[in-house]
């Protein structure tokens, strides 16, 4: 297939892309590059991508996904046969401090991926949701089929309404489209503004670290290597319409239209002082904690229900957060020397 990878420069787009041209697809991977975090690990993503025996498969194409006639002609040019759609901008926390951000990537920008894939006969487009929809809902653990209309931040509201303009160009246009709802995904090659490339770089440096809701929160922490099998599952298994679909008891979930949404996480929370155990374990150091209340946009806890999408693409998450973290700290100090 010829795939386009939005956000392949990012952590979770590099690493789909890698498994996309191993098995021999044609990737185009588009990133605009922006300065949210260290450009230089971006780069050195995209060096590993040109460094793979089947690089003559990927091409990489600096461009923003809110710059429309860019869009549009990226489309038209390169008729793809499917589109997975990771480029977003990131974050609760930074989405308090430029909400705009989110609205240029996350809306204006997911809405010129709908519109290409519209109009160039895409075959199945499979996009980032996250498990931050879930906002205040606090029946654990989370289901797709529970109600997801209280987010508690804009980040949370802007993956919400990616799913509800998906379903409208599914709806409309027989699009098939497949939200992934993502919880806490870590491993290699990953974030700096997440926990554990921060609480890593502090631990080594013997430098305290930030431990909101007094370390009480409980994530669902996936590894990337599970997560990149689930987005590979669900792009070979063009989205259907559920014919049990009713408007007057309607699932969340599914629809008339050719949508679906799942959650795709690791089904077993940890506590985040287990969390930051391992990876003292790992370093052998001890951390230096400060502990925090709550920060806004944030939830206390997250777990997914996975069930739906081990009945749709037989995903079965194996990675336990004790061996993430090691193979995490082993490529941490390997890549800082």
């Amino acid at each position: 297939m010829k795939v386009l990878v939005t956000g392949a420069a990012g952590f979770i787009g590099f690493h789909v892309s890698q498994y996309l041209i191993n098995r021999g697809d044609q990737v185009v991977g588009l990133d605009n590059l922006n300065d949210y975090y260290d450009v230089s690990l971006k780069l050195a993503r995209l060096a590993q991508l040109d460094a793979n025996p089947n690089a003559e498969l990927f091409r990489f194409v600096k461009l923003d996904l809110a710059d429309t006639p860019g869009m549009e002609q990226l489309f038209k040019t390169e008729k793809f046969d499917r589109v997975v759609n990771l480029a977003a901008q990131a974050g609760v926390r930074y989405s308090i401090e430029n909400p705009r951000a989110y609205i240029d990537s996350n809306i204006v920008g997911f809405l010129n991926i709908l519109e290409g894939c519209r109009h160039n006969d895409v075959k199945h487009l499979v996009y980032a949701s996250s498990s931050s929809v879930y906002g205040a809902n606090e029946t654990l653990p989370f289901s797709e089929h529970d109600n997801v209309d209280h987010p508690l931040s804009l980040y949370a509201a802007s993956k919400k309404s990616n799913e509800l303009m998906a379903h409208t160009y599914s709806h409309l246009y027989a699009l098939p489209t497949t939200g992934l709802r993502f919880f806490t995904v870590y491993g290699p090659w990953g974030r700096p503004d997440m926990a554990l490339f921060l609480f890593t770089k502090a631990i080594k440096e013997g430098k305290p670290i930030d431990v909101f809701n007094y370390g009480k929160h409980r994530r669902d922490f996936t590894y990337i290597d599970d997560i990149v099998e689930g987005v590979i599952r669900t792009l070979d298994r063009v989205a259907e319409s559920n014919p049990q679909w009713q408007g007057k008891t309607p699932d969340p979930a599914s629809s008339k239209a050719p949508w679906r949404v799942f959650n795709i996480g690791n089904q077993h929370p940890v506590e985040l002082l287990d969390y930051i155990g391992c990876i003292e374990s790992e370093l052998g150091r001890k951390a230096k904690l400060n502990l925090l209340p709550l920060q806004p946009g944030d939830v206390p806890d997250t777990a997914s229900d996975v069930s739906a999408l081990e009945a749709w693409v037989d995903y079965k998450p194996e990675t336990p957060v004790s061996v993430g973290i090691a193979r995490f700290v082993v490529w941490y100090q390997a890549y800082f020397k």
